[in-house]
């Protein structure tokens, strides 16, 4: 994704036009509150000591520090960067990373920097189960490697849902922020393909933007028509047979996602920082990956949470019966 390099300069002036008065997207919802206050795990980060993927990139691991306590073994999250100069920094998403690990999730994040096709995604995957089966691993024992999702901003978006299509089933759900749109991709199949997505079978996707970000992850399509190239049309094109919803952040930008949890240290463009993507996101996977009801209560396509939280989200929809 070699224009992808362009997208932050390219949405800068996006960030200039944002509205002075946008809120940060603190939560006003039931649902949407309870997830986006930390859960009930401390935390624990480490990196691993030589490559965790097809690269020879490092990865970065956040997990709960009382691993396997009362038995319980926990889900995996693989997260996938935006683009950038590979190592990406630990801490350039580990305010959301760490998020989802106090949530009981193990979050593996290569530090690659061109993740589109998803499969240094895959390969970190691939890793962590591995350490599940290594006696000598903190986590051996102590993983449910049949519960994964994929996590992606920008660039790595696409690889989210890529390692998803590509995994046989291994990655069961992603959750998208700020996927570009198909025109700025170069090669092509650094983005989600068209084909691609529309032959998916199986897993369940949620589609996140926000609603400054008109350049790169528009909620409505821009030209050329003859491709993916807005949040909702990704949304349609995406069968049936998977489970789905998308939302769009008022107010926000291409990279509120890497806030500390304010715009301070993140990329430009940045609005209102991370606030706006802890909640649903957390639910959705704590749905997909925990089996909680009130997660999939969020997103029901009748009645779903979502909908009503008006404050901050808007183009909402969702296949979820």
């Amino acid at each position: 994704m070699k224009k992808a390099i362009f997208l932050a300069t390219a949405a800068f002036a996006v960030c200039l036009n944002a509205p002075a008065s946008a809120g940060p997207n603190l939560p006003t919802k039931p649902i949407e509150q309870k997830y986006y206050a930390d859960g009930a795990w401390t935390v624990a980060q480490s990196f691993t000591p030589a490559g965790c993927d097809s690269k020879g990139n490092a990865c970065d691991i956040f997990y709960p520090a009382n691993l396997g306590a009362n038995g319980v073994h926990h889900p995996i999250i693989v997260w996938a960067n935006g683009t950038g100069t590979t190592p990406i920094p630990a801490t350039t998403y580990a305010y959301l990373l760490r998020h989802l690990a106090s949530w009981g999730f193990v979050v593996i994040a290569t530090r690659d920097g061109t993740t589109g096709t998803g499969q240094t995604v895959i390969d970190s995957a691939n890793y962590i189960k591995a350490r599940n089966a290594d006696s000598g691993s903190i986590f051996y024992g102590k993983l449910d490697t049949t519960r994964i999702g994929a996590m992606g901003h920008s660039q790595g978006a696409s690889g989210a849902i890529n390692a998803m299509l590509k995994s046989g089933g291994a990655i069961r759900t992603a959750v998208t922020f700020h996927l570009p749109r198909q025109s700025w991709c170069n090669p092509a199949d650094n983005c989600l393909l068209t084909g691609d997505l529309a032959a998916a079978t199986s897993g369940s996707i949620l589609y996140v933007s926000g609603s400054t970000d008109v350049l790169i992850a528009p909620d409505t399509q821009l030209i050329p028509p003859g491709q993916l190239n807005s949040i909702t049309a990704y949304y349609n094109a995406t069968p049936a047979p998977l489970l789905k919803a998308k939302g769009i952040i008022k107010g926000t930008a291409h990279n509120d996602v890497q806030g500390n949890p304010t715009c301070a240290g993140a990329a430009f463009p940045c609005s209102n920082g991370v606030h706006g993507y802890l909640g649903y996101s957390t639910a959705w996977m704590m749905w997909q990956l925990m089996g909680a009801a009130d997660g999939r209560q969020a997103f029901l396509a009748t009645g779903g949470e979502i909908f009503t939280e008006t404050t901050n989200w808007q183009g909402v929809a969702s296949n979820i019966p």
